[in-house]
């Protein structure tokens, strides 16, 4: 099957997808972007992650491209274009093009590209028997709650990780405190079944799936907490796992040289984990339901 790209209204062939050598997505990282994932042939939490995109957007004083229900619509025809039935929709936008200069030019007109990737998820050897992560200081900028194309920073501390054999790198602060992942929100639990994640700053990203968790516990009637913990708390964790709309709910079974528990992932984990999936499958089936009955009507 062809793979095809979106980029400023034209679905193109993916290897042909190009943007202008000034765009200032490429030249000053100006810009924004989102992920959704897809499961079951459904977008999850596809409406949080467009209400992100517009505070990402707002807060740069980027224009968005096109509306909200004409975006939604580019996203529904890539994703049948590309037979993505579990994966993910990676939505970029960028400033536009124009001549470079540091300061925001004005009066120019946005640049949307739009990409997908195919992912098994329940088949993801880490997401179902855990994953190892590393800890680094977290040497971004002060304002990780607007979802930038500024990802150096990750993707330095991501090569580390994949140097030490490890999935991920868990950040943490000049306190010493976990702040978050390269591309996830960090979650421990305690010998006292207490769950618990970072409270969100501009420190932090806001996550869609960490969002959905908190209302996920509550229903589920665990113990929660938002506040700091260090990595000496993570490492003397019974469990730890992370979210993210690329990795759903990963268990965490070795932080650094540190394994927790037995190596494998908790009942806690894989209790809330399922509880995830659940909600995956069950946002699929009134997706799919609402797309039938409008085809009934």
């Amino acid at each position: 099957m062809a793979r095809y790209a979106y980029v400023d209204g034209r679905y193109t062939a993916h290897q042909d997808a190009a943007v202008h050598v000034e765009d200032r997505g490429f030249q000053f990282s100006d810009g924004v972007y989102e992920v959704v994932a897809r499961v079951d042939g459904a977008f999850i939490d596809m409406e949080p992650h467009l209400d992100r995109l517009e505070r990402s957007l707002a807060s740069l004083e980027i224009s968005a491209p096109m509306s909200r229900r004409a975006l939604s619509m580019v996203m529904s025809e890539l994703v049948t274009r590309n037979g993505v039935r579990n994966g993910l929709i990676y939505i970029q936008i960028t400033r536009g093009t124009a001549p470079r200069d540091h300061a925001f030019p004005a009066n120019i007109s946005p640049t949307l590209v739009m990409t997908t990737k195919r992912v098994d998820y329940f088949k993801q050897k880490k997401i179902m028997a855990g994953c190892k992560v590393i800890t680094t200081p977290d040497i971004r900028w002060a304002r990780c709650d607007i979802k930038t194309v500024s990802l150096l920073p990750n993707c330095m501390a991501k090569t580390e990780a994949r140097r030490a054999d490890a999935d991920e790198a868990w950040l943490y602060d000049a306190a010493g405190d976990v702040t978050e992942g390269t591309s996830c929100n960090a979650w421990i639990v305690t010998h006292d079944d207490r769950l618990i994640t970072r409270g969100v700053t501009d420190n932090i990203l806001r996550g869609v799936t960490r969002e959905t968790m908190i209302a996920l516990a509550s229903e589920l009637s665990l113990t929660f907490e938002e506040r700091p913990f260090s990595v000496a708390e993570a490492k003397a964790a019974r469990e730890a796992f992370s979210t993210s709309a690329t990795s759903l709910v990963t268990p965490v079974v070795q932080i650094d040289d540190t394994i927790l528990g037995n190596g494998a992932p908790g009942l806690f984990t894989s209790r809330i984990q399922e509880r995830y999936f659940d909600y995956c499958r069950q946002n699929g089936c009134r997706q799919n339901e609402c797309r039938q009955n409008g085809a009934q009507a």
